[in-house]
């Protein structure tokens, strides 16, 4: 079979995840979408801004890229 200028999608199947905040985060969070609704004119529950967050987080935080490269290095 011909090989596709793509490779094949990887599991996009959703994770739910269930964690317990304190109510001092819990309020930062509320706080944070109101002023996200305000800068962008569109409300968004806090629970589709955390997924976001979080990457954003992971995303920018170059210990961690560096660390699980060397992980999944590690691994195989």
């Amino acid at each position: 079979m011909e090989s596709l200028r793509i490779d094949k999608l990887p599991d996009r199947t959703p994770v739910k995840l269930t964690i317990s905040i304190l109510p001092e985060l819990n309020d930062a969070l509320a706080d944070y979408a109101a002023i996200y609704a305000e800068a962008y004119g569109q409300a968004d529950p806090v629970t589709e801004l955390i997924p976001v967050m979080l990457q954003a987080f992971l995303d920018g935080d170059r210990g961690f890229k560096r660390n699980r490269a060397k992980l999944q290095k590690d691994s195989r």
